[in-house]
């Protein structure tokens, strides 16, 4: 067994901690709060720089230290064991959910139509607008929130006895076996697929003329300024994601389709399903946090409701697409090549079918 994660994720905590010690002593540099280009919506907006980079570095090196006695530490007490995991996982929270506003998630979104629109000069943005210093630091706060929560978790599989690298002990059955993984996965994977759809719909009657939602002054200001069409991209990512939302209890999930040519009946690895899927469940929840977190959104409700409303179910969505994606993982899972439990599981075994059925 070894505490690489958790030398890992001290490395980064000790680097963003030390960084946050130079905006304190500099006064300069902090992403957030007022003076920032953080967004409207950042639920750190109104601290002050001052403040605010003090509180990082109290924060994150304390964590760094943790992380270290955790990497050095195979037995420790009860108390010790919850404290030191409820700090780290409380920290890796933070950096997930509180640090990133809405603006990763909308990125993630208009990536396409920014990729496949920047030969022509459309959208019409400002790129230095952004990818901001702000931005940045978003995308380093989620790096290092995976990195602190991968670490905590292998921590305490080892801690509680079972295998740091797949989780499993010698117990049999339990919510995480194959079985039960299918069951509570599939409710789960439904409700992640529908919220997605209900925003998008909002966003597709928009561009057809219909103010669902909306005064009509206020869906001709769109139209004229371009910004429905947006939405209405916003609206095929959204319904895209559902689609292959579905797959994870799909059998095209496992085995890519006739439809794919020169991968047709081979195995979809776990991770270009998991990797996708717990991205966007965490950008959702931290848009999420940002929208409550925004005194206007409150304000929209009461006059835009059927605009914000969907918004109002993405917490739903980034819990439920979570879970279908850990019940995907422990579904699909293999053998552990570490410990050697667990056999091989069903979906492997449908798709190794699968392959023979293609070839």
């Amino acid at each position: 067994m070894t505490a690489a994660a958790q030398k890992l994720a001290a490395g980064w905590a000790a680097l963003y901690g030390t960084v946050a010690l130079l905006w304190t002593v500099t006064g300069s540099g902090f992403p957030y709060g007022p003076g920032s280009d953080a967004s409207d919506t950042s639920p750190l907006r109104a601290v002050p720089a001052d403040v605010g980079s003090a509180l990082f570095a109290c924060v994150l090196l304390p964590a760094a230290v943790a992380l270290l006695v955790m990497s050095g530490t195979a037995r420790p007490p009860r108390a010790a064991r919850f404290i030191l995991l409820t700090y780290v996982l409380l920290v890796a929270a933070g950096l997930l959910v509180v640090l990133p506003d809405m603006r990763l998630l909308a990125l993630a979104g208009y990536a396409p139509m920014l990729i496949l629109g920047a030969p022509f000069g459309w959208p019409p943005v400002d790129y230095s607008e952004v990818f901001t210093w702000t931005l940045a630091n978003q995308v380093f706060a989620v790096l290092g929130g995976v990195l602190l929560a991968r670490a905590a978790l292998r921590w305490q599989f080892r801690t509680a006895g079972a295998c740091e690298d797949c989780g499993r002990d010698d117990r049999r059955g339990g919510w995480t076996s194959q079985e039960s993984a299918e069951r509570w996965g599939r409710p789960a994977t439904f409700v992640a697929a529908a919220v997605p759809v209900l925003y998008a719909l909002t966003r597709f009657a928009w561009a057809l003329g219909i103010p669902l939602g909306l005064s009509s002054d206020g869906l001709d200001d769109l139209r004229d300024s371009g910004a429905v069409w947006a939405g209405t991209g916003l609206g095929a990512f959204a319904v895209a994601g559902a689609v292959l939302t579905l797959g994870l209890v799909q059998r095209w999930g496992e085995v890519f389709g006739r439809w794919m040519p020169g991968l047709a009946g081979r195995r979809v690895p776990i991770r270009l399903a998991t990797v996708p899927a717990t991205t966007v469940a965490i950008l959702v929840m931290s848009a999420s946090v940002a929208f409550y977190a925004d005194p206007v959104f409150y304000d929209k409700l009461g006059t835009d409701t059927m605009a914000v409303a969907p918004m109002m179910t993405w917490p739903v969505w980034a819990v439920a697409l979570g879970a279908a994606t850990l019940a995907y993982a422990l579904r699909r899972r293999p053998a552990c090549r570490v410990c050697g439990r667990g056999a091989t599981g069903a979906g492997d075994a449908a798709a190794r079918q699968g392959s023979v059925v293609a070839g």
